[in-house]
């Protein structure tokens, strides 16, 4: 039986522009055998890939946050049929944050958990899809997310561990997933939930866009070159408290833009300059209520770049750009009793439209199926 899916197209709370005619071609489906997990977990991240070699792609979920729990990797046996689950790991931790790379560079994706208060790890695949526990990097603190790429270019992956109101440090892979050298980045006390990282200056260096809580506000920080990163670009309020944060070309001017995904205030769309400063932002979405996740992926194949959010307390949604970076339209999905945590977006089905998976802190995680309202 198919859930419930709020499926009706509400007009955007957009500046400076307003659409309120319907969508009329996605809706996103879920249903009782699309469930990864029990209600019992309380899942904080999870992400989307290949982990066993076989084109599907599968899920890993981070569960815990405060209080030890059990990690699990979810195996898509094609078309979404997600009927095997191992364990990853032996002990249960209190996770919050999970990503996938190809750490050791033997073609496969290894997975890295970041703890609040518990020792980091890393995972390596034997390219069938079974993990080993390889190692841990990093010292307990109070990671909130991590976020993966290779920030001194020497062709490995790195890993930034972001810590809410502890030091974020940058972990320099040596080439065989292994972490013994640390650098800070930002400011001592940040307190920082996410990082993405990008090119935003056109200097061929990474640069990173920090969402910051605690009445922080947020900043882009500019690579110098040398993986430091002293040149800071406050944006935002202040009063924000951004839980989320992703970059991509939203209006096409070939400038990288950025959104947040905002507790206190509304999301907002920051349209970057070319320089790693803002040439124009505004708000969208509704005010009644707090986004803990989001991601840009082109939901519809039209060739633009769309928002997808997790709420807390109301439904999440899709935000379909309507080519410009400015208008959007809004779908809705999800139960609006849930909070949802985290979402990743991929094909699962292979039918050629990315699929959204969601972390549930107080519900079983849910996959939502991309699919034409002409089914």
């Amino acid at each position: 039986m198919t859930a419930p899916v709020r499926s009706s197209i509400l007009a955007l709370s957009l500046v400076p522009c307003l659409i309120a005619e319907p969508v009329g071609e996605r809706r996103f489906v879920t249903n009782s055998r699309l469930g990864l997990g029990s209600e019992n977990n309380i899942s904080a991240s999870l992400r989307i890939g290949d982990l066993d070699g076989d084109r599907d792609l599968d899920v890993v979920v981070a569960n815990g946050r405060h209080w030890p729990q059990q990690n699990f990797i979810f195996f898509n046996q094609g078309r979404a049929r997600f009927n095997l689950t191992r364990r990853l790991g032996h002990d249960t931790a209190t996770s919050y944050a999970t990503e996938l790379a190809d750490l050791d560079n033997d073609g496969d994706l290894d997975i890295a958990v970041g703890n609040d208060m518990a020792p980091n790890a890393i995972f390596l695949n034997d390219s069938h899809g079974h993990f080993q526990h390889h190692a841990t990097f990093g010292k307990p603190s109070s990671i909130r997310s991590l976020t993966l790429a290779d920030i001194d270019r020497d062709g490995d992956i790195d890993i930034l561990a972001n810590s809410r109101g502890h030091q974020n440090l940058i972990y320099f892979n040596d080439g065989s997933a292994n972490f013994p050298d640390s650098r800070p980045f930002g400011k001592a006390l940040d307190s920082t939930i996410d990082v993405a990282v990008a090119d935003l200056n056109k200097d061929g260096h990474p640069d990173l866009v920090l969402a910051n809580r605690d009445a922080q506000q947020n900043v882009v920080l500019l690579n110098d070159g040398q993986a430091r990163f002293a040149q800071r670009i406050p944006f935002g309020t202040g009063r924000d408290e951004t839980r989320a944060v992703a970059v991509a070309d939203l209006d096409g001017d070939g400038n990288l833009d950025w959104v947040t995904g905002n507790i206190r205030q509304p999301n907002a769309v920051y349209l970057g300059d070319g320089k790693g400063g803002v040439r124009e932002s505004f708000n969208f979405g509704r005010a009644d209520g707090p986004t803990y996740a989001l991601a840009i992926s082109d939901m519809d194949k039209d060739g633009h770049p769309d928002i997808i959010v997790g709420n807390a307390a109301r439904a999440n949604a899709v935000f379909f750009n309507q080519g410009d970076g400015k208008r959007f339209r809004e779908v809705l999905f999800g139960d609006a009793s849930g909070i949802t945590y985290n979402l990743a977006v991929g094909d699962l089905n292979q039918d050629g439209y990315p699929d959204i998976a969601v972390a549930n802190s107080n519900s079983q995680n849910l996959i939502y199926l991309n699919l034409s309202r002409k089914r």
